[in-house]
């Protein structure tokens, strides 16, 4: 059985595993639920998403470096960063205006009003002058240290710039950092052999600790939310048909990735597997490489579905009305928002504090939809991860037409028969 099909497997019997150990609970010997919870099942899914965190960074330096330093690929880096950037903010604003729609179409938000309580306490998101800051690491070692992927690919694009106008001297460099980075693809293919047994107790835990009650209490927000989702997963796939990009294929080699994503909810833990799917995909490898990272580190489309959502869903929640200025203010704060979220489980909540703040709605609706947040949590991550495959697809196919009908290549075909 392929991995794709364990992983699928273990998502099913998780569930059904934690439904059973939740119904049974009252049956059970009092706290027992909750000790195999803190002694099983979260430790066991915390020490796989660290295996996987501990070969993420390794992997997107060296990759990273290496196409930097290719002579033919290296020159394309610039175009692709530009390109991306393009492609995420026009889409980004599509799934934030899809948010909002669904949200205004449902109207989730009316008949919930008995589920409001104390909002938890979240943090301000930083200005733009600080997160350009932030990106600029003042130690090699600690950026890698550190895990933030924006300061990895920044001294990687520094290292790698440096190595290339010194073809000769880096040589010895670059070997090393290629070996460096063919262990860690072993060390990935070691660690993909116990992603079933890491799902299933990620999965398993949130369902047996948290239920469904308070999911089915909101079961018109869910309902939205995921059909929102669903409409901008659908959209890509739209887009990758009419570019040639082959959906059926997209889909079936980067199903692994996206069942993952939707298991752990981390779509930086899911990075080294999306790049191997890359890779049976057929996409370019130095634009995987550069383009999959990139866009683990910024793109988010499920961040601005949910933030254009949940903030029509709060104003509808306390009857305010929602007028063009708040409307155009969502919609700014929620763009600026999602490319700053943080790829882990929960930072949605976080950033949400943000955009109601901006928009003077109520900050108790986080603690509304804060209960069914992991339940969302990683159908948000499957389209954060579908995105920016997407994306790198849909720019390969595109630059590869763009090339075929440039000047230079027609004259180099010559002139028709």
């Amino acid at each position: 059985m392929s991995v794709t099909r364990q992983i699928l497997l273990a998502l099913v019997l998780g569930i059904i595993t934690g439904l059973a150990l939740n119904a049974g609970a009252n049956a059970l010997p009092p706290g027992s639920v909750a000790w195999l919870d803190a002694n099983l099942l979260t430790p066991v899914g915390k020490v796989f998403l660290r295996l996987l965190q501990f070969v993420v960074v390794p992997m997107v330096f060296g990759a990273l470096i290496l196409s930097l330093t290719n002579r033919e690929a290296g020159a394309d880096v610039g175009r692709y960063a530009s390109r991306l950037l393009i492609s995420y903010v026009l889409t980004s604003a599509v799934a934030l205006a899809l948010g909002m729609l669904v949200a205004q179409w449902l109207t989730p938000g009316t008949g919930t009003e008995s589920l409001v309580s104390q909002a938890p306490q979240g943090r301000n998101a930083d200005s733009l002058s600080q997160w350009l800051v932030g990106l600029v690491p003042n130690n090699p070692f600690a950026a890698l240290g550190g895990g933030s992927l924006l300061q990895v690919i920044f001294a990687a694009a520094l290292i790698g710039i440096a190595m290339r106008a010194l073809p000769q001297e880096s040589e010895p460099l670059r070997g090393l950092i290629e070996s460096g980075y063919r262990v860690s693809l072993k060390v990935l293919e070691f660690v993909l052999k116990l992603a079933p047994v890491g799902v299933f107790a990620l999965i398993t835990s949130v369902i047996a600790t948290q239920g469904l009650d308070l999911l089915q209490r909101l079961g018109m927000y869910v309902m939205g939310l995921t059909l929102a989702l669903a409409l901008m997963a659908l959209l890509y796939l739209v887009l990758l048909g009419l570019t040639g990009a082959r959906p059926g294929d997209f889909v079936r080699h980067f199903g692994q990735s996206l069942g993952f994503a939707f298991g752990t909810a981390s779509s930086g833990a899911t990075l080294p597997l999306a790049i191997g799917n890359a890779r049976s995909y057929g996409m370019n490898e130095s634009l995987a490489s550069f383009a999959l990272p990139f866009g683990t580190a910024l793109k988010r489309d499920g961040a601005a579905v949910l933030q254009g959502f949940n903030a029509l869903f709060v104003a509808q929640l306390f009857n305010v009305d929602i007028t063009t200025s708040l409307v155009i203010t969502v919609f700014t704060t929620g763009l600026l928002v999602s490319f700053s979220t943080a790829g882990v489980p929960g930072a949605g909540l976080v950033a949400m504090t943000t955009v109601l703040g901006a928009a003077g709605l109520p900050l108790e609706g986080v603690a509304v939809v804060a209960g069914v947040d992991r339940f969302t949590d990683g159908l948000r991550t499957a389209l954060n991860v579908m995105g920016n495959c997407a994306n790198a697809a849909l720019l390969e196919r595109l630059d590869g037409r763009a090339r075929q009908s440039s000047p230079a290549a027609v004259a180099k075909e010559g002139p028709a028969a």
